[in-house]
């Protein structure tokens, strides 16, 4: 999508030639839906009206041009963060065109639109009942209310259709969705109006649903299991009926719809045919006549247009509109997203995007200054750079960017006041420091405040009131129904919040946005990451100084003294004592004395009535000046960058500064004094970056350029700040002297300040004038020294530690900087806390809040501090944070001063143009070289654009001169060590820059695409080699397992059975050693075994024809069995055994022992060796062995004949054997024959010997003799049970 994005700027600039787009969105080229190849909507269907309005379009009834058939259109803008919200709805749509709970789906389709942008319309069913809000809306006019089993039916839907994608995302009124949309944002979360007039299961459902906790908050699988939605199984066709029923009723009852007739938006900015008019005139620079009258004029005709934007070069003129305007959406965000200056209309947002990229394309702090008169527009511009600044910074924290959007709002409601002049007047210095990574993503933010107008707190002018924020918890509380718990009086208002009118309760009660905005403030602190207690202490202390302001002194008289005071009304005292969590007595001691250390001997003396009053006035100031520092400092605290993410000194910095703006009133004090000076220092920064430093460069490096004359105003801040004769300077010498008054302090400065600026009035006793660089004021004398002062007794100091309000101690427990605000603390708090809101983050640390750390500039003792000298110290490090950075200039101007939209006041603003020396602004952008870079720099920063990527060229002019003759830039120049550039130049050479790293991207995208798809390769075929060895070894392992416990369980069992086989006719059939039964005294035979594995099987003889062999079993020593059970393991590579193997197999002869009872006729001998193998070998020849087994083994007796005469077996029996490698060769060959020819069965393989079975023709062509009837053999169980275990029997 961002390809897509980004084709469509290219081509935006490049078709800026034909035709500039003005406000509008950019061409769209998506990738996901192809929208360009969708048919044009404008063949079929026609729009009629306006229906509804959603969230990211609006829905119109449309008809069929072809069979006049109603419909409804959602026309939705092509946004690329909407693409998977569109594709889902559009899949929803197309895969569900039957759902029950899915409206038809006609189809899609694309108007294209090369101005303003392509627009998509789904084209869907008509719904004619409305929404279920209009639905319900209607019910209640007519006193009723719908069933709550048909809610559950309506609701059961909705959760349905939320089932069928996820994230759900609903376009316009769908009527069944929309009772659930929005819910989980509210905040706080809405109840039921009447909770006991529903039942309590719809009572929980409602509450489950609007759960702020979204990992608290159920699922749509789990709501649809919830009680009161399983009400609707079974019943849907009967509730179906039901609701039908409901809407038609009401369609009697109301056949009128509400229709939302709208305009569409026909503003001369988004024609075409006025693009071209307007591309030169976006720059004053390109007039050819330049005057007063001539910019006055051009800026005049572009007001009533309302394009408010201008550029003098690359600083932009804002005029106030005084009208809300809707070019600050998404869509105009992402219209100055890293495009080309020229290639839309001047904008807020492209200056902050300019910052923006300077920032990461050179790596370089950038600072906005946006300066003017109060009620130019100073703040909202902030606001929207801001705003820009964070959807061009995206993080993949979103809770983040929340956070730093919601900063302005709430810093601005304890900060800002109405005035006479502005009703959101700044009253206070404001640097927002937005920090960045090096990739440019937001990763935190930082606030630094300065001179706070305190006294604003105490008393206002005439006209004007006093801070919002005390207003908004009025408001919020009365609402509430919480004023009595803060002690605050419901009718006449507190002291500090009065005006004249007398309507100031009735606005509060009355007025909805008060309301409102007090919601807002809550919303903020909670997104920002305040807890709940602290919000409440908050609360508590502006409560608290409003019942303070309440507390009034009379004078007493008593006999050692007449001028004391005391408190006639304690009322008010135990209020402000209550709400602060103090003693009423220590306080009322605070306020009506002080304690004065004389010879180490404390004296208490009383306060007069003024004295008292300014002494509760200078407690009232304190508290709110150290409370409004402190909401400062826990901001940045939630508020700084992750250091996992990235460390804040590796980042780079955004600053936005807002300050107060130049003040000219009926009455000027000594507030208005200090903002004029700060407006004072802003200006001498603006003037020393475009003219003075600009024609010094000139001079250095040699360049011949025409001067431009402009004003300095070095000498009247040199009026101003200087010491010792300074204006400030005099103030505290001043202030330090007790007996000083206002009148001395205007004579001294008359005394001292002997220039053009300063002048004193005739017939004013308390006043003097200066002349600004904005115009000359002139200032009230008057409370000054007081104001200057700002003491606030200690004993007030000790009773505010002491209260059990843990945040009140804490402001009065940290120590003030020099610039007059509280410390940073030091915050022990986790990443997670810090991205999450705070009822995320239940059970993680708690700040820390009374650690402090230090601040360079930081003061324990404030004793000699004035205000003055915080302001001082303040302009002081406002200016070192400036400097550091890349500047760029907002200039605000104000169009009228009537506050009335598109009224152009030509002599007001000719005025604030001179002020600002934009005429002179003008002059030096046209001739001068605003961008003068060194050769280093810049052959480091651009030798892309000239030469090879390993190539590394040196600094010099030739280098500089290849980089600016391949970029094909005109009219630069080059000094001694400098490239000089227009303010154009660098922005150009920015695009080719990106253009050429964009490609060398894509280059090592693809290497690294290959080199990826290589290294996966080789580690893919390591993997395979690694996975056949392991298997391999493992089959191998498993099969020699298997073999083993094969072999141990033959073992176990030929033992077994030897040992089991009973002599029953013939008891002396077996014996041991080779010794007659009737010697050993058992009539059982015996099996033993050696520890050497060898079982030992008794030989068995006996006179007459009767003889038996002695059997051994043989094994090779190698893994042995447990010693308990008595068996030895066999080894199948013994090379005894192998010997015996080449020998033809011994055969006994036809006089053998019967052992089979019930066949004494027959007499046959058996042969049995058993073998590991679970092949059978003939018996060792052995010294052991008897005659008669010897003469049985020779191959030329008698009985050698018989072995001869093989008898063939049935099946199972045991099978015969190959034992020469002829017969294997012939058995092979033939076995290949009959495979070929059909054969049924197939050789077993036993070992290496090949086993016949009963059935192979082999088998039978060696055996002509008949076998043994099948009854007969049937009948000798332990014969086939030894030929099971795999004995070998040969029969004669």
């Amino acid at each position: 999508m961002m390809a897509a994005a980004s084709e469509a700027r290219s081509e935006s600039a490049e078709g800026n030639k034909a035709g500039k787009h003005l406000y509008g969105l950019f061409h769209y080229n998506s990738t996901m839906l192809r929208f360009e190849s969708l048919p044009d909507p404008t063949d079929t269907w026609e729009i009629i009206e306006t229906i509804g309005k959603g969230t990211y379009g609006k829905v119109y009834k449309v008809t069929n041009k072809r069979d006049g058939s109603l419909a409804a259109v959602k026309i939705l803008d092509p946004i690329s963060d909407m693409d998977e919200e569109i594709e889902a709805e559009y899949n929803i749509l197309q895969f569900l065109p039957n759902h029950p709970n899915v409206v038809k789906f006609y189809g899609m389709f694309y108007k294209a639109d090369h101005c303003v942008g392509g627009q998509l319309w789904l084209v869907l069913e008509l719904c004619n009942g409305g929404s279920v809000t209009e639905l319900v809306k209607g019910l209640l006019r007519c006193g009723q209310r719908l069933d709550e089993a048909v809610i559950s039916y309506i609701l059961y839907g909705a959760l349905l259709v939320s089932q069928l994608s996820s994230p759900v995302h609903v376009y316009g009124e769908t009527p069944l969705l929309e009772p659930l949309s929005g819910w989980p944002l509210r905040n706080p979360p809405p109840t039921l109006l009447h909770p006991e007039r529903w039942c309590e299961e719809f009572n929980h459902f409602i509450s489950q649903c609007l759960i702020k906790d979204f990992e608290k908050r159920p699922s749509v699988t789990h709501l649809l299991d919830h009680p009161f939605i399983q009400r609707v199984h079974g019943k849907v066709l009967f509730l179906q009926k039901q609701l039908a029923k409901v809407l038609q009723d009401q369609k009697h009852l109301n056949p009128v719809v509400k229709t939302r007739h709208e305009r569409m938006h026909t503003r001369r900015p988004y024609h075409v045919e006025d693009a071209e008019k307007y591309c030169l005139e976006d720059d004053l620079v390109n007039l050819e006549v330049l005057d007063e009258d001539t910019i006055i004029h051009q800026l005049q005709k572009r007001y009533v247009d309302l394009l408010i934007y201008t550029y003098v070069g690359d600083i932009l003129i804002a005029l106030n509109p005084f009208q809300n305007l809707s070019i600050y959406s998404p869509q105009f965000s992402r219209l100055y997203h890293g495009v080309k200056r020229a290639s839309n209309p001047p904008h807020i947002f492209a200056s902050a995007d300019a910052a923006y990229q300077c920032m990461v394309t050179f790596n370089k702090d950038q600072c906005v200054v946006i300066s003017g008169e109060s009620g130019s527009g100073k703040t909202e511009s902030a606001h929207l750079i801001v705003q820009h600044l964070t959807f061009l910074g995206k993080a993949d924290n979103q809770t983040l960017r929340e956070k730093i959007l919601q900063v302005n709002s709430l810093v601005e409601a304890f900060g800002n006041a109405c005035t006479a002049i502005n009703d959101n007047s700044s009253r206070f210095g404001k640097y927002l420091e937005m920090m960045f990574t090096p990739t440019g993503a937001v990763m935190g933010a930082r606030i630094s405040e300065y001179l706070l107008e305190k006294s604003r707190v105490i008393k206002q002018a005439a006209g004007e009131k006093n801070f919002h924020i005390f207003y908004y918890i009025y408001a919020g509380l009365y609402h509430q129904k919480k004023l009595t718990e803060f002690r605050l009086p419901e009718e006449k208002p507190p002291r500090y919040i009065a005006d004249e009118t007398g309507r100031v309760m009735h606005d509060i009660t009355s007025k909805e946005s008060y309301r409102r905005q007090f919601e807002a403030i809550q919303h903020c602190f909670r997104i920002i990451g305040f807890t709940d207690k602290e919000v409440h202490s908050v609360y508590r202390i502006l409560a608290g100084i409003l019942n303070i302001g309440n507390i009034e002194f009379a004078a007493i008289s008593s006999q050692h003294q007449t001028d004391k005071s005391e408190v006639p009304n304690a009322e008010a005292l135990k209020n402000a004592a209550s709400v602060l969590c103090i003693s009423p007595e220590e306080l009322q001691e605070a306020l009506t004395s002080h304690c004065v250390v004389t010879r180490g001997e404390t004296i208490i003396r009383a306060n007069t009535v003024d004295r008292a009053s300014d002494v509760r006035d200078a407690m009232s100031k304190a508290l709110y000046g150290r409370l409004f520092s402190w909401i400062v400092n826990r901001i940045n605290t939630l508020l700084q960058p992750d250091k996992n993410i990235c460390s804040a000194d590796d980042g780079m910095n955004v600053g936005i500064l807002d300050i107060f703006g130049f003040e000219n009133f009926q009455r000027n004090s000594f507030e208005q004094l200090c903002i004029n000076i700060a407006n004072e220092q802003i200006q001498y920064y603006f003037i020393q970056h475009v003219f003075a430093l600009e024609q010094m460069e000139y001079q250095n490096e040699g360049i011949d350029a025409t001067p431009v004359e402009y004003q300095d105003n070095r000498p009247l801040l040199d009026m101003f700040l200087q010491k010792p004769l300074g204006l400030l300077a005099l103030l505290d010498e001043e202030s330090r002297f007790p007996q000083a008054t206002d009148q001395t302090l205007v004579d001294k400065f008359e005394d001292n300040l002997r220039c053009k600026y300063f002048w004193r009035p005739r017939g004013v006793e308390l006043s003097f004038g200066i002349q600004h660089y904005a115009g000359k004021v002139l200032y009230d004398a008057s409370g000054v020294l007081e104001k200057n002062r700002d003491t606030l007794p200690a004993d007030v100091v000790v009773i505010l530690r002491t209260s059990e309000n843990q945040l009140l101690q804490q402001l009065f427990s940290i120590p003030l900087t020099k610039t007059g605000n509280l410390a940073q603390t030091r915050a022990r708090i986790t990443a997670a806390s810090r991205s999450l809101p705070p009822h995320f983050s239940a059970g993680r640390p708690k700040v820390d809040t009374l650690e402090v750390i230090r601040h360079p500039e930081e003061t324990t003792s404030m004793k000699g501090q004035t205000v003055a000298s915080y302001f001082r110290y303040s302009l002081m490090d406002l200016l070192s944070k400036m400097v550091v950075g890349q500047p760029h200039f907002v200039r605000c101007i104000k169009p009228n001063d009537d506050r009335e939209a598109l009224k152009f006041s030509q002599d007001r603003v000719l005025a604030q143009l001179r002020a600002t020396g934009i005429l002179e602004t003008v002059s030096i952008r046209q001739q001068g070289y605003s961008h003068r870079i060194l050769f280093e720099e810049f052959v480091k920063r651009y030798y892309y654009l000239a030469f090879r990527a390993h190539q590394t060229p040196l600094a010099s002019k030739e280098s500089c001169i290849a980089i600016l003759e391949k970029s094909r830039l005109d009219h630069w120049l080059l000094g001694k060590t400098k490239v000089f550039l227009k303010y154009y130049h660098v922005e150009q050479l920015n695009l080719l820059l990106r253009e050429v790293i964009g490609r060398v991207v894509v280059l090592q995208a693809y290497a690294k695409g290959w080199l990826g798809a290589r290294r996966y390769k080789r580690v893919r075929e390591k993997r395979e080699k690694g996975a056949i060895a392991i298997q391999s070894a493992w089959r191998g392992y498993d099969a020699r397992r298997k073999f083993k416990k094969i072999s141990n369980r033959r073992n176990e069992s030929a033992v077994h059975i030897c040992a089991g086989a009973e002599p029953r006719e013939h008891p002396a059939l077996f014996h041991p050693m080779g010794r007659p039964s009737d010697q050993s005294g058992d009539p059982y035979p015996t099996v033993t075994a050696d520890t050497r594995g060898t079982a030992q099987v008794p030989d068995c003889s006996e006179p007459g024809d009767h003889k038996v062999l002695r059997s051994s079993v043989s094994h090779k020593s190698g893994p042995r069995a447990d010693g308990s059970s008595g068996h030895a393991e066999t080894s199948s590579n013994s090379p005894a055994i192998a010997e015996k193997d080449r020998h033809p197999h011994a055969q006994s002869s036809s006089k053998g022992c019967d052992v089979f009872t019930g066949h004494s006729n027959q007499h046959s001998v058996w042969e049995t060796d058993l073998l590991s193998s679970g092949t059978c070998h003939s018996a060792p020849d052995r010294p052991g062995l008897s005659a008669s087994r010897r003469a049985l083994a020779k191959p030329d007796s008698e009985n050698g004949l018989v072995q001869k005469q093989r008898i063939p077996r049935r099946r199972c029996q045991q099978p015969k054997m190959l034992s020469s490698p002829e017969d294997t060769m012939y058995y092979n060959q033939l076995n290949g024959t009959l495979e070929y020819q059909g054969s049924k069965r197939k050789p077993r393989k036993l070992g290496q010997i090949k086993v016949l079975d009963g059935e192979d023709e082999y088998y039978k062509s060696l055996s002509p003799v008949d076998s043994i009837p099948e009854e007969d053999s049937s009948a000798h169980p332990f014969f086939f049970s030894l030929s099971s275990k795999g004995a070998s029997f040969a029969q004669p």
